[in-house]
Parts: C-alpha cells; structure tokens; sequence
C-alpha cells in the first residue's frame, strides 16, 4: 500500500492550494491578525492557530468562523488558509486558521480533539476576541471538511471532546461548508488509493478498527438540531466519490437538518477560478445567512431540508 498512498497525498496538498480567496501576503491594514495562537496542549504539543478580526469591528459580538485545512489528516498547514481569515475578517467576523496534529503519528480522534479543543478555547475567550459565543461556523477542505462536519453533527454526547482544555465550553458549530470532504469513510466505493491515508488516519482497515471508521464519519453522528450544511463537490473527483454527498444530504433530509449541496459538473478533488470565486461567495453568503441574526431571521425555512443542488 505504500507506493499508492503518496500519490493522492500529493493530489490532496496540491488540489488544496486552490482554495484560497486572495493571494495576499500580509493581512489588509483593516485586519487584526493574530499568529500562533496556542489555543490548548495535547499531552507536550502546544496546538495553535491564526487569529483575524476587523480592527473597527461594526458590533461588540461578532459570529466567528474556523477555517480548517486538509492534506489526508496528515499534511497541510494552517498557514494555507491565512488569507481566507482576512477575507471572513473584513465581512465582519472573527475567524481562525486552525492547526491539528497529524497522523500517522496521532492519529484519530486527535485532529477531532484538536479543532474542538479550538472551538472551547474561541468561546472562553469571546470577550476578548470580541465573539458572540452562540455564532460559530466552520469551512474546511477535505480532511478539514471532513473536520468542519464533525464539529456540526457531535456535541460532548458523542465522546470526542478530548482534554485539550476548556471543558467547561461546548465544542459544536452552527453552520458548516464542507468542500469535498468524505462523510462515510466505511463506504465500499472508497477508492483503492485512498484506503491507506485512511488506513494512517484510522490506526488500520475497516476490518481492523471498525468502531472507528463509523465513529469517525460525520454520517454516523447526523442527528435532529445539527448545524446546517453546506457540501460543495466536484463529480469527478477521484480521492471522495461523490456519493459520499448523497449519504449525508440523506441522512440530514431525515432528521431535518437544514442545508443544500451543489456539485461542479466535472470537477475532480478541488477546482480554480471562475469555480472558486462562486463557490466561495455561496459559502459566505451560507455563513450570512445562518450566523447573522436578521439574515437568520429573514431566511427561516428558507433551506428545509438538504438538496441535490446542481
């Protein structure tokens, strides 16, 4: 198995480098940015992430947005997703770029630990940071979709807290965007090539370890009063089929959850411009009208349910 793992690794790293939203090198003079902000300890690892808010923010209480990365929970760097930070920040949130440990070495649940973790953390922290504690939202691609959907379908009920630190904080998010991150990762339609980055992830087969291959997928945890989802995927995308979307828009339809998918015709494991940029405002406007009061107000029932967009 080795010598098909790197392959899509590689795929993964190089896919992810598209998602971002500026190409910006400093954060734009009306961005307080934050670096290496240690939001908990695992055991000797300090776990840290990258703070952006407005410097003139428009109400004392802000919604607040993570930003999780991908690379097969075993690659990637907070640090891709500054930028989407300083975007989020200058359309009136708090947002963090969030680092997690990485597998093989720690493997799951640490990556759940760890965005949680910086979930409690943002939120015994909200008067300084300037977080309304009751608005969270989290973006991810791949893995850190995969991520972003766990943080919107467990609360402390599912066992995955960790003791990172702050268990006096809940961990679970009010709306999620998941671009192409897998929901089932016991699916038989799996491919091959994948099988061992799951495998790292995992600790072994789903033969091996199947508690953990339906503990750790998102489908397994959809329950009614889950945040809201939004899932963007490209049909051809050769790392997670995407069936895996049909799974969780029918497990949210059952249990009511609110949200929609879209799929890109033809697109494979992330896509660039014209894609990004529309993919990109549907998220914000996905996070607007979930996590700003009167776009909430106004949108009740407006997402009933998920759809097979298009």
């Amino acid at each position: 198995m080795s010598q098909p793992r790197q392959l899509p690794f590689i795929a993964l790293v190089l896919s992810l480098s598209l998602a971002h939203v500026t190409n910006a090198a400093e954060p734009p003079a009306d961005v307080l940015f934050e670096k290496d902000v240690v939001y908990g300890k695992a055991g000797d690892v300090e776990l840290k992430l990258d703070l952006s808010r407005p410097k003139n923010p428009s109400g004392k209480q802000l919604p607040c947005i993570l930003v999780i990365h991908g690379g097969g929970w075993k690659g990637g760097d907070k640090s891709g997703h500054q930028d989407m930070t300083w975007h989020f920040a200058q359309k009136g949130y708090v947002s963090a770029t969030v680092g997690y440990r990485l597998a093989p070495k720690h493997q799951f649940p640490a990556q759940v630990h760890d965005v949680k973790c910086a979930v409690r953390y943002l939120r015994a922290h909200a008067d300084k940071y300037g977080i309304d504690p009751r608005r969270f939202g989290a973006i991810g691609f791949s893995a850190g979709g995969h991520l972003s959907m766990m943080l919107g379908t467990t609360d402390a009920s599912a066992g995955l807290e960790g003791d990172g630190g702050w268990p006096d904080q809940p961990s679970q998010v009010q709306a999620v965007v998941n671009f192409f991150g897998p929901t089932d990762l016991a699916a038989e339609d799996i491919p091959p090539a994948v099988l061992g980055i799951l495998s790292d992830f995992l600790g072994g087969s789903k033969t091996d370890k199947p508690e953990e291959y339906r503990k750790g997928s998102p489908l397994t945890h959809v329950s009614p009063g889950d945040a809201p989802m939004l899932h963007l995927q490209g049909t051809k995308d050769p790392l997670v089929p995407h069936t895996q979307v049909y799974r969780i828009i029918d497990a949210m339809t059952k249990h009511a959850v609110p949200g929609r998918a879209e799929f890109i015709l033809g697109a494979g494991h992330g896509w660039g411009p014209p894609e990004l940029q529309r993919t990109m405002a549907i998220s914000q406007a996905f996070f607007d009208q979930h996590l700003r009061p009167k776009a909430q107000a106004a949108g009740t029932g407006a997402s009933n349910g998920a759809s097979r967009g298009g």
